[in-house]
């Protein structure tokens, strides 16, 4: 009696097996920070662990991205061997996973989404020619326009001011402030407070 009398409120009260109510993952924040330093050597390249648009070496950031956020997918075949399309990808995957934490911890996320934008334009800077800095801009202009999911984003106003705020400085610190660039980037991203 009892015990038809216990599963019935607590079927009642919806608290079955198949309610999962989603937690922080304890790895996500050691990983974006992890990410963060291994993306940006990628994105500079000239190492031995290979760099941006060669085609095989983001299998080891595309994994550790896709073990917080499955739907990231690889760079098609348009994309394969440029690295404008593989940064993109890769831009776009870490950013979703600072939108992530900022669902949870909202100073440490806008410390972590500073330090990757940060890292973002330190790549740029660094890298050796022009054509090289030229497809890292495009491809993290593309990844942050095209790739980052903003209903990540927390619902804390003052995180998400943080946070948008340091994403609407991108273009500007890599193309320079005034450009067309850095103009649309700031209004595509000042429409995300709406």
């Amino acid at each position: 009696m009892f015990r038809n009398l216990t599963s019935q409120l607590a079927a009642a009260s919806g608290a079955n097996a198949t309610d999962t109510k989603k937690v922080l993952s304890p790895s996500l924040r050691p990983d974006i920070y992890n990410l963060v330093d291994n993306t940006k050597t990628w994105i500079i390249g000239g190492t031995s662990a290979g760099q941006a648009g060669d085609g095989v070496s983001y299998g080891p950031i595309l994994a550790k991205i896709q073990a917080h956020i499955p739907e990231t997918r690889k760079p098609g075949l348009e994309a394969f061997g440029q690295a404008e399309g593989e940064i993109a990808v890769v831009v776009g995957g870490i950013t979703n996973m600072i939108l992530e934490l900022s669902k949870w911890e909202g100073l440490s996320s806008g410390m972590a989404m500073r330090t990757w934008v940060d890292s973002l334009v330190e790549a740029h800077s660094k890298a050796s020619s022009e054509s090289r800095k030229e497809a890292i801009a495009k491809g993290v202009t593309r990844g942050l326009n095209q790739f980052t999911d903003v209903s990540r984003l927390t619902k804390d106003f003052t995180t998400r001011i943080g946070i948008i705020s340091c994403l609407k400085t991108v273009s500007s610190r890599i193309y320079g402030a005034g450009t067309d660039e850095a103009r649309q980037s700031e209004a595509m991203w000042s429409s995300k407070f709406i």
